[in-house]
């Protein structure tokens, strides 16, 4: 697979964040928006503490972006996942979307999520006419990828360009589009019941090292805490040997064996029709079979929908639920 397709798997999400990133540690490393700040200091464990959510019709997200309504949206296209996460975890559904999360069990299901109409063009090149046909009160799209519709929406609809890097900038996202829908009791509830999550997995941290590899063949990558919401979560719960290059790009199996992996979880990327298992592909390799993880049963392909796009407390949920299961 090609170094692109790597960089579109997680909408750029890990994208280079150079010398911002360099030598900083993954725990509190954002500023947390629900918790007091006397609660959030480097290294302490997560508060389940929310603090209360207003309504408003203007915010100012923690990237600096400011949303401006006359009233509560309630027809909102999703573009990116993360939003459509927040709007199930609000009690919402999005007019419109371009992701495959929501057929999800655990969020709306097949038959209710195939009511909703689709976004033609797909994540990269969702198309503006199809979008403003909606008439939509606001539109929630990735930074990079979707920021260039901005000119084109502009006038016709509300743009909120979104850029999650951490579960911290997850939650503030989901505070921010409760109190501009007002639905901030909801709000505080997913809040509420996320960070209740984080810390009881938390307290039961295991001693296993877990590692996330994403892909489509022997050309995978490897999710790193400080780029990747879902892997960012691991150094709360498990050994996660593993940090940023700085650069995007393939790594090889030499370098999964020496790290020891006890538990590894794959995310299965198909750019196209889908063709065969990732750990199937790798698993042609000689080195496979020598993984610790391989050896005891404990690869785990995991749903990419929930653990690579949705990065929302939901989804965000899920995945300490199913990574906790596995690493007992």
């Amino acid at each position: 697979m090609p170094r692109t397709a790597l960089r579109v798997r997680r909408w750029a999400a890990i994208a280079v964040l150079g010398g911002l990133l360099a030598g900083c540690g993954t725990e509190n490393a954002d500023p947390d928006p629900g918790e007091p700040a006397a609660a959030a200091g480097a290294g302490a464990r997560t508060s389940t503490e929310v603090r209360p959510i207003e309504a408003a019709t203007r915010i100012t997200d923690a990237k600096g972006v400011t949303v401006s309504l006359p009233k509560p949206p309630e027809k909102i296209v999703c573009l990116v996942a993360l939003c459509d996460d927040i709007l199930v975890e609000l009690g919402m559904t999005p007019t419109a979307t371009n992701s495959q999360v929501l057929a999800h069990p655990k969020f709306l299901g097949k038959e209710k999520a195939g009511k909703i109409p689709v976004v033609p063009g797909g994540f990269l090149s969702p198309e503006v006419e199809a979008i403003l046909s909606h008439k939509p009160d606001l539109v929630i799209g990735l930074e990079d990828t979707h920021g260039k519709l901005a000119p084109a929406l502009k006038g016709a609809t509300a743009f909120w360009p979104v850029q999650p890097g951490s579960w911290q900038d997850s939650v503030g996202y989901l505070r921010d589009l409760a109190a501009l829908t007002g639905r901030t009791a909801q709000g505080e509830k997913a809040e509420k019941t996320f960070r209740t999550r984080l810390a009881e997995a938390e307290k039961q941290k295991s001693d296993r090292t877990a590692l996330i590899i994403y892909g489509s063949d022997e050309n995978f990558g490897v999710a790193t805490p400080e780029t990747d919401v879902a892997a960012g979560l691991f150094p709360k719960i498990s050994h996660y040997p593993w940090k940023s290059r700085g650069i995007d790009g393939s790594y090889s199996l030499e370098e999964i064996l020496a790290r020891d992996v006890d538990v590894l979880f794959v995310e299965t990327l198909s750019f196209g029709a889908p063709d065969g298992k990732l750990s199937d592909k790798l698993a042609k390799n000689p080195l496979w079979s020598r993984i610790p993880a391989v050896k005891n049963g404990k690869v785990i392909e995991v749903d990419s929908e929930v653990w690579a796009k949705g990065r929302g407390t939901r989804s965000l949920g899920l995945v300490l639920d199913e990574a906790t299961a596995a690493l007992r």
